[in-house]
C-alpha cells in the first residue's frame, strides 16, 4: 500500500471532471448520455485511485451516483416515453443535471471574471508602488492550452500501455519532487519539445510514475512551461517557457505536492 496521499488543489472536484467529459463528448448537458459518461468517469477514477488523491472519496461518491442513475434508467417503465423527452423532474438524471448546470454557470462566471481582470491588467498596468507586496499564490496558476483532465487522460494511456510493478517486497522511491522538476525541466529545455509519454519510459515503479506526473504539473503551473495537444485525444507535448526569467529574479521553490514521495508496494 502507498504511504502517501496526493494533496493537490488543482483537482477541483468530481463535477469539474463531469463537465470536462460533457464537453469532450460534445453533448447537451440536459441530454446527458449517462451510460457513456459513467464508463468514462470510471476510467478516470481508476487513474485518480492510482494517484491516491486525498479527495478521492468525493469522486467515488459521484461514481456511485452515476451507476445508480444508470441502473434506474434500464429498469422497465410503464410508459414508453423516451428518457430524452421525459420531464427533468421525472428523469433519474434530473438532480445531477441541475447540479451540473449550476456548476457550469459558476465556472463560466469565474472564467469570465478572470478574463476581464486579465484584460484590465494589460490595459491599465500598475505602477511599481501600486503593486502588492505579497507574492503571487502559485496555486492560483492554471494549465494553459491543455486541460488537467487531458493530462490525466494521457497518464491513463501511459498506465494501460505499461505494466506498473507489483511486488511482494517493499520498494521505496524517496526522490523529492524538486529533483524530478529539475530533471524534466532540463530535458525539455534541451530538446525543445518532449512527448508526455516519453517521460515515463523505463519507469514501472508506481511512486516514480506519480512523481514524474506531479513534476510535470509543477512545471506547467508554476514555471512557465507549456503543453500542447496537436490532435484531439492524441499525444501531448511539453514545451519550455517562451520567456526566460531574469538572472537576478528570485527562484520560486516548487510547491510541495505530496506529503511523502515514497511508495511501499504491496
Amino acid at each position: 500500500m502507498a504511504d502517501y496521499r496526493v494533496q493537490l488543489d488543482l483537482f477541483s472536484g468530481p463535477m469539474d471532471l463531469l463537465l470536462y467529459l460533457v464537453r469532450r463528448n460534445e453533448v447537451d448537458i440536459t441530454r446527458l448520455p449517462i451510460a457513456k459518461i459513467t464508463t468514462q468517469f470510471l476510467q478516470f477514477l481508476d487513474v485518480l485511485q492510482f494517484l491516491d488523491l486525498d479527495l478521492i472519496g468525493d469522486f467515488v461518491v459521484l461514481a456511485s451516483s452515476l451507476i445508480e442513475i444508470k441502473s434506474r434508467q434500464v429498469l422497465p417503465r410503464a410508459d414508453e416515453e423516451p428518457p430524452e423527452e421525459m420531464p427533468l423532474a421525472d428523469d433519474p438524471r434530473g438532480e445531477l443535471i441541475q447540479q451540473l448546470l449550476e456548476y457550469k454557470r459558476f465556472k463560466d462566471a469565474s472564467l469570465a471574471l478572470e478574463q476581464q481582470a486579465s484584460e484590465w491588467q494589460e490595459r491599465y498596468p500598475r505602477l511599481s508602488d501600486e503593486r502588492p507586496t505579497v507574492g503571487k499564490d502559485p496555486s492560483a496558476d492554471s494549465i494553459k492550452e491543455v486541460e488537467l483532465w487531458d493530462l490525466v487522460s494521457a497518464l491513463s494511456r501511459v498506465i494501460q500501455k505499461k505494466v506498473v510493478e507489483e511486488t511482494s517486497s517493499i520498494r521505496y522511491d524517496d526522490t523529492p519532487i524538486s529533483v524530478y522538476v529539475e530533471r524534466i525541466g532540463l530535458r525539455v529545455r534541451e530538446s525543445g519539445r518532449v512527448p508526455f509519454s516519453e517521460f515515463f519510459e523505463g519507469s514501472n515503479l508506481r511512486s516514480k510514475v506519480v512523481g514524474i506526473f506531479l513534476a510535470i504539473l509543477e512545471l506547467l503551473r508554476h514555471h512557465g512551461f507549456r503543453a500542447e495537444q496537436p490532435s484531439e485525444y492524441g499525444e501531448i507535448y511539453v514545451l519550455p517557457p517562451t520567456v526566460t526569467p531574469a538572472i537576478d529574479a528570485p527562484v520560486e521553490q516548487p510547491t510541495e505536492l505530496v506529503t511523502t514521495v515514497s511508495d511501499v508496494e504491496p
